[in-house]
């Protein structure tokens, strides 16, 4: 039995945990750099004021590195798919204030994911495998009721 399977586009991605900046601050570079090119998004980055423009800078750097090593991609084919900012874990700090009492402060994190994308690979490239394993279908789990601290047995 054959099946023939169509190839995704391959995406490579980098990654970037816990960058201490706001995340509205780093969306607003990553809105300028979605759907372009690497080269001219790395242009762009340089030339941008903002305190963001590095770290995303070396994550769109890193992500096309990794797409020179897993698909030995050219840089001119690579186009930024995929770019968000998620809020991270804020980190809490104490600042010492009057009368020797304690003031809490937060500085906020955030994660930021780079997607690249290489446009030279089409997608009408199709491969056949042979499938020597069975399908496997997995058992529809069933939600085990849970003991809440209230005393009450149920799963909403």
């Amino acid at each position: 039995m054959y099946q023939v399977l169509k190839k995704k586009k391959p995406e490579v991605y980098a990654l970037g945990r816990h960058i201490s900046m706001s995340a509205d601050k780093a969306r607003r570079v990553v809105d300028q750099i979605r759907g372009r090119s690497y080269e001219e998004t790395l242009m762009i980055l340089e030339l941008m004021p903002y305190r963001a423009s590095y770290p995303i800078w070396k994550l769109v750097y890193s992500a096309a590195a990794n797409a020179r090593y897993t698909m030995a991609s050219n840089e001119a084919n690579l186009v930024i798919s995929k770019a968000e900012v998620n809020e991270g874990t804020p980190v809490k700090k104490f600042k010492p204030r009057a009368r020797g009492r304690s003031y809490p402060i937060k500085r906020h994190t955030c994660h930021i994911t780079i997607v690249l994308k290489d446009i030279s690979l089409d997608d009408s490239e199709s491969v056949e495998l042979h499938l020597l394993k069975k399908t496997r279908w997995k058992k529809n789990s069933i939600a085990m009721p849970y003991y809440d601290r209230r005393g009450l047995w149920d799963k909403k």
